[in-house]
């Protein structure tokens, strides 16, 4: 592993602490981005330039085979887009790095929200030529609702595209967020000069790297003293930074903590220039981890005894053997492998035996971890999302939040004699929220409803049954466009009113489906008593 870059900051109370000190050097962290911004380029480059690769899109194998990172779904990688969320662990410089590459297609923004339940902080991949879209901006919301930093990268400054003081302006009012650029470009869009980098008072050249990035670029860094005067682009350039500096634009990192402003680089994840720059920034500006709030609003201490988050669920990482993996975000505590804890949920204890690092599809067997770390936990079928495990005095974490779905579709099984894979399909795609199944009253039901966010989900749902599960489907559209979360006494009196559909999640959340928005404002205008919430 490399040496080189800033080493994470310890906080000088922690020296002395072997856990905080070891908490001190996470960093876990979610890139969000719309789709085609760059967002698994730019994963993929952060790990290059981690050492975690040894060329861009690859990872050594035991026998020296290559796979993806992050998108090692086969749909994934035949379509080129993400619809997982994927855990990547590696140590650069000292610091130990979660890195959550998140879904960027809209239909999967489920996923992305169980994701940022885990994370202490997130960085925000702007495409130079589009600027803020409209999934950037939902991300965005859902990032701040949760009080979390970001760090803002404008990627493709190699291509044509907006000016970059345009670019702030539009961050500033869209977000409502001050920019303060850490690095500048140098030259028109599309005639990338290069990089100055703000706080160290130098000049990063921009060379094109080898064809698609695959190494490591070298880059020749020259004093802003010895930068060419009297040029066009340097002229501008610095008529630029005046103006930046004349409106207060001035980093403050008490400003980023609290939310008020976002650190902004400029780059090129595809030439990997600015990457590194990048990756330096989040080891020195992201924050560790900090205790988290429980229910009843309570921080827990990162010394009090071991508890976690269960935030995702996927099973069949590895095809061989048909796995079911549960991720766990540490909040507190050393986590050893083999510790015995207790699901908040059922009260049952469970023993953490087959606990690993994970790295895209690959894993290696953890034995200790700390706060801000993510363990995948093999076989534990009693977890599911949204989970707390704990130690000692009995706990649990806020539930994860959700989405109401708004599209929706009704199954069948194409082959009765699969009556058993066809139930345990659903049953493995709603524990790990890749779709809401909705049944009569929550029960067995040979023609389920599945809702989701977007169509993609049900692509999703259904090639997995066939792949994983051997299951074929026939699938018929509904006339219901969207659902509200309600309660059994609102439930009740719907049903005896004939006034909405009722169905049943397999949690046992029970939802009234609506055939249209008019349907359903016209119901909360004449029983405005009645609950209906869209957050789930």
């Amino acid at each position: 592993m490399t040496t080189s870059g800033p080493p994470a900051q310890i906080d000088p109370a922690a020296k002395g602490n072997p856990l905080l000190e070891e908490a001190g050097r996470r960093r876990t962290f979610a890139i969000i981005s719309h789709p085609d911004a760059g967002k698994t380029t730019i994963t993929e480059k952060l790990l290059l330039y981690g050492q975690a690769l040894n060329e861009a899109g690859s990872v050594q194998g035991r026998q020296k085979r290559k796979a993806t990172t992050s998108d090692w779904m086969d749909l994934e990688q035949r379509r080129g887009i993400s619809v997982s969320s994927t855990v990547l662990r590696f140590e650069h410089a000292g610091t130990v790095i979660n890195l959550l590459d998140t879904p960027g297609h809209s239909d999967f923004s489920e996923d992305t929200l169980r994701v940022m339940s885990a994370v202490d902080s997130a960085v925000i991949l702007i495409d130079a030529a589009k600027g803020i879209e409209a999934q950037t901006l939902r991300l965005f919301e859902v990032a701040r609702s949760r009080g979390i930093p970001l760090i803002t990268f404008i990627n493709k400054c190699d291509r044509p595209g907006i000016e970059p003081l345009e670019l702030l302006d539009h961050i500033e009012s869209t977000l409502d967020l001050l920019p303060t650029a850490l690095t500048w470009p140098v030259g028109e869009p599309g005639d990338l000069k290069g990089i100055v980098d703000l706080r160290e008072k130098n000049f990063h050249e921009f060379e094109r790297s080898a064809p698609g990035g695959l190494a490591v670029a070298s880059e020749t860094i020259i004093d802003l003293e010895s930068a060419p005067d009297g040029e066009a682009a340097w002229n501008t350039a610095t008529e630029e930074l005046s103006l930046l500096e004349a409106a207060g634009h001035e980093f403050d990192p008490g400003a980023v903590a609290e939310g008020i402003s976002t650190p902004v680089l400029f780059g090129s994840a595809l030439t990997n220039f600015g990457v590194e720059l990048l990756l330096d920034t989040v080891i020195e500006l992201a924050p560790p981890p900090s205790p988290r709030i429980d229910i009843t609003d309570t921080p827990r201490p990162l010394e009090s005894e071991f508890s976690g988050l269960v935030f995702k669920v996927q099973a069949n990482m590895d095809p061989r053997h048909r796995d079911r993996n549960a991720f766990i975000r540490i909040c507190s505590g050393k986590f050893d492998r083999g510790m015995k804890v207790v699901n908040a949920r059922t009260g049952r204890p469970l023993t953490l035996n087959y606990a690993s690092g994970t790295f895209g599809r690959q894993r290696e067997t953890i034995e200790e971890a700390y706060p801000g770390d993510i363990v995948g936990v093999v076989g534990a079928a009693d977890l599911q999302v949204g989970d707390t495990v704990f130690q000692g005095q009995e706990l649990r974490y806020p539930p994860l939040p959700t989405l109401a779905p708004e599209q929706f579709i009704r199954v069948r099984n194409a082959d009765a004699r699969k009556h058993k894979q066809f139930t345990r399909a659903l049953d493995q795609l709603a524990e790990e929220g890749v779709i809401h199944v909705l049944t009569q009253d929550g029960g067995r039901d040979p023609m389920p409803i599945l809702g989701g966010v977007g169509r993609l989900q049900f692509e999703v749902a259904t090639e997995r049954m066939e792949t994983e599960f051997n299951v074929q489907v026939k699938v018929d559209e509904t006339d219901w466009k969207l659902a509200r979360r309600t309660d059994e006494e609102s439930a009740q009196e719907m049903r005896e009113g004939r006034l909405a559909e009722l169905r049943t999640r397999s949690d046992g959340v029970v939802f009234a489906l609506f055939t249209s928005q008019f349907q359903h404002d016209r119901l909360v205008r004449d029983k405005p008593h009645l609950t209906l919430d869209h957050m789930v």
